[in-house]
């Protein structure tokens, strides 16, 4: 296994991972009961934030606008403009039982701490863990993961959308819950190799 190029990961088969109707948003106190009743038990998350985009230099990026969960089936988004999918987000991300596994956490666990004062319990880098086991330098991201690992292509195309603004769009919501749901699918693919 070794990192492929932007070329070879442009010519492999699209991941299609959650569609809409796998997708939870949470935008109420009932959606935040229902979400962490459906995921305090699971052994583990497909995790990631999501954060507005700074463009001016020296901007301090802002806390993060979405927090991502995901199983292998349901995709959950946790607006933080909302106190309740906070604090869902905050029973889960903290509950020691539930591993969570998404690329780059470090900078994610240190947002959160510092904006939204969530202290993420049992943690797994899969950019680390990819980086050691194929003897890369460089950590690796979530298109290279998927490709390497699931031999798909991950489309990236909402990465630098406007996160604070809301509704989410649909090309939103698709790609943020599948950023995180492709963190669950690596992971379950390398324990198996």
């Amino acid at each position: 296994m070794e990192r492929p190029t932007k070329e070879q990961i442009k010519a492999l088969p699209f991941y299609m991972g959650l569609d809409l109707p796998d997708i939870k948003i949470i935008e109420s106190e009932e959606d935040a009961k229902q979400a962490v009743s459906a995921l305090e038990n699971e052994p583990c998350l497909g995790f990631d934030t999501e954060t507005k985009p700074t463009f001016r230099k020296g901007e301090e990026s802002p806390a993060p606008a979405l927090i991502q969960l995901a199983t292998e089936s349901t995709g959950y988004l946790f607006p933080t403009r909302f106190s309740f999918a906070v604090e869902a987000a905050r029973v889960l991300l903290t509950n020691e039982r539930i591993q969570k596994v998404g690329f780059g956490i470090k900078d994610d666990n240190k947002a959160l701490r510092n904006k939204l004062d969530i202290e993420i319990a049992n943690t797994q880098d899969l950019s680390v863990v990819l980086k050691n086991k194929v003897g890369e330098k460089n950590t690796i991201g979530a298109r290279a993961a998927v490709a390497m690992v699931l031999n798909l292509c991950l489309r990236k195309g909402a990465q630098i959308s406007n996160w604070g603004a809301y509704p989410l769009k649909k090309s939103q919501v698709l790609y943020a819950a599948n950023d995180a749901h492709s963190a669950i699918c690596v992971a379950k693919a390398l324990r198996k190799k």
